[in-house]
């Protein structure tokens, strides 16, 4: 990408939005880490969650959305899950894309405040589908559809997936934004060396304390108690899912699972665990790929360990993660620019 010295004389940004689920909340955190500091981002590029946070940004209602998923709790997000016996997936995804059409409505691509990009995979001719003008919220959908988890996008003859598929941190669309001075690419499937939570890299001066009192700890034991109970049921509905009747072998499924139980969250592994964590490990190595090819002026990584893909009840936190990574991201990278723009 373009060299620092050049990059100094400008703000204009060209954000790249990687996929990872829940952990795409942090790139609210780094969109306003940036302005915060005077950058303008001039055009977006995004997939899957990169894709939600991007286009909303774009159409102008962050704040209203990161007002909702900071609200968000177990039991809200458990409300969202709309379960389909469709082959082709667990989950429809509806009543999220109500939620997003409420607030940006209908709006066309082309009509967004800044150029966007969404980033789609088509399982027909394999390859990567680039959404830049169309209806925002079929484009966010598309590439939201994770194989497997969620319903795909028919399209014509096209069978439209999530585009971490093939391209999880899709920087190419930014290379041609020849107005913007330097690219910042936010990578949330980044791979760390050895496990670490949210709660170690989040900043200890900012820790919020716990001013809960204890009738309130007790109460949100219980609730932790029995979504563990909710869970455990959504893993069974879960192994009766399948095109081939393949839930007759759920229960020694079950066992097996049982036996190798690792140390990670000291939990089962259920069968959508298993399918979001390869789609994870392979997004990583993928991203791995696409910073080598397209080198960006600014690297966000945020490990892929901090939560799982589906823990959507943890924006906060992941907001501010992703706002203090940025924070020293850019400091570390273009000190004098980080500097200049806070004054």
């Amino acid at each position: 990408m373009n060299e620092l010295a050049h990059v100094s004389s400008g703000n204009k940004v060209a954000l790249v939005l990687g996929s990872g689920g829940a952990r795409g909340y942090a790139h609210i955190g780094v969109i306003e880490a940036l302005e915060a500091r005077g950058f303008e981002i001039i055009a977006v590029s995004g997939c899957s969650m990169g894709a939600v946070i991007g286009g909303i940004y774009a159409a102008g209602k962050l704040p209203e959305y990161r007002d909702w998923v900071c609200q968000l709790d177990y039991l809200d997000v458990l409300k969202l899950v709309d379960v389909t016996w469709s082959s082709m997936g667990a989950m429809r995804a509806s009543k999220v894309m109500s939620k997003l059409e409420a607030l940006v409505g209908d709006i066309l691509i082309e009509d967004l405040a800044i150029p966007v990009t969404t980033v789609a995979t088509d399982l027909v001719r394999q390859r990567e589908v680039w959404f830049q003008s169309g209806p925002l919220l079929q484009a966010i959908r598309a590439s939201m559809a994770v194989p497997g988890v969620i319903t795909p996008v028919h399209l014509g003859e096209q069978v439209l997936v999530d585009g971490g598929l093939l391209n999880p941190l899709p920087i190419m669309p930014m290379v041609a934004a020849h107005q913007a001075d330097f690219v910042v690419a936010v990578n949330v499937t980044a791979h760390s060396p050895l496990p670490v939570t949210l709660e170690e890299l989040l900043p200890k001066e900012e820790e919020e304390a716990d001013s809960r009192t204890q009738s309130e700890i007790d109460r949100d034991q219980r609730m932790s108690s029995w979504i563990g109970d909710v869970r455990a049921a959504t893993q069974k509905l879960w192994a009766g899912l399948g095109a081939n009747g393949d839930g007759a072998n759920g229960e020694s499924d079950d066992k097996e699972l049982e036996e190798t139980t690792e140390a990670r969250g000291k939990r089962e592994w259920s069968k959508l665990d298993m399918i979001l964590e390869s789609f994870d490990i392979t997004q990583a190595a993928l991203a791995k790929y696409k910073v080598a090819g397209y080198p960006p002026d600014v690297l966000i990584e945020i490990p892929k360990t901090v939560c799982s893909t589906y823990e959507f009840y943890r924006g906060r936190d992941l907001i501010r993660l992703g706002r203090h990574l940025a924070d020293e991201a850019l400091e570390r990278r273009m000190p004098s620019i980080a500097s200049d723009a806070t004054e």
